[in-house]
């Protein structure tokens, strides 16, 4: 028996009017996502996939058509963001930080504590419980905005370039912690990347964009089976052809982005 939907978008077109202009983001998304599947979305810088994600969220309102995500349970949020940077508050510690969605939701104090130990644990900032935002490198404060995410329990997670002003080797590191976790809650998840090799270490499928306004033009399978190393990647003969397609694939579209401009 197959997976059921989770995410549906049918014809989701977004238009922003400025100053008597107006700019078509994305044009008539239609797409699914099965629950726990983990989608990459890929595309030319400003094709929209930010604002994909924020229509998702609930931060931008469809022009046109139409979304869904399958709710389980009412009792847990609809979704968590997880944007590129600045997405921990500095006057709350480490452990407040990750505990936060989880006391709005007014839930019992023992198991908010067990919640916060638990998925500091995963990402392993234990020992930094009681440490602010502003000790902590910028791959320790991306920790926080995983642990917190996925200890809020959310019905989808969305992801926004969590870890594109890394360092590679905290890149790769956080790679495989948000695999992970991922492997053990199997959440939904649907995750921006501009790196092809992030996306095929991380995904179940990449849907490409095109250039704005941004439509889905591809859906390619990752058939590599889990769990996955960077080595692998780079050494797997259907994959490299993947990356080359995917290569090819923004090549054209960045070109088209140009050419759209002059």
């Amino acid at each position: 028996m197959g997976r059921q939907t989770k995410i549906k978008l049918e014809n989701v077109t977004k238009v922003f009017y400025k100053r008597g202009n107006s700019i078509t983001a994305v044009q008539n998304i239609s797409t699914e996502v099965k629950d726990g599947e983990f989608v990459c979305l890929i595309g030319p810088s400003g094709c929209g996939k930010t604002t994909l994600l924020k229509i998702l969220a609930g931060l931008e309102t469809p022009s046109t058509g139409n979304y869904s995500i399958s709710r389980e349970n009412k009792d847990k949020p609809l979704q968590s963001m997880v944007f590129q940077e600045k997405g921990i508050f500095p006057w709350l510690t480490v452990s407040e930080n990750v505990a936060f969605g989880l006391n709005m939701q007014k839930l019992p104090k023992a198991y908010v504590k067990e919640q916060t130990e638990y998925f500091l644990e995963k990402v392993g900032l234990t020992q930094f419980a009681k440490r602010y935002p502003k000790e902590l490198s910028g791959g320790m404060k991306q920790r926080v905005s995983i642990a917190r995410a996925f200890a809020n329990d959310p019905e989808i997670l969305l992801m926004d370039e969590p870890f594109a002003a890394l360092d590679e080797q905290n890149k790769y590191i956080l790679q495989e912690e948000l695999l992970n976790i991922w492997m053990e809650t199997k959440k939904t998840v649907l995750f921006i990347t501009h790196s092809i090799d992030e996306a095929l270490m991380l995904s179940d499928r990449i849907l490409l964009m095109s250039a704005q306004p941004g439509q889905i033009v591809a859906d390619k399978k990752i058939e590599l089976p889990r769990p996955r190393r960077f080595e692998q990647i780079r050494s797997d003969r259907d994959v490299a052809k993947q990356f080359v397609e995917i290569w090819q694939h923004l090549q054209t579209e960045v070109q088209r982005s140009r050419l759209q401009t002059t």
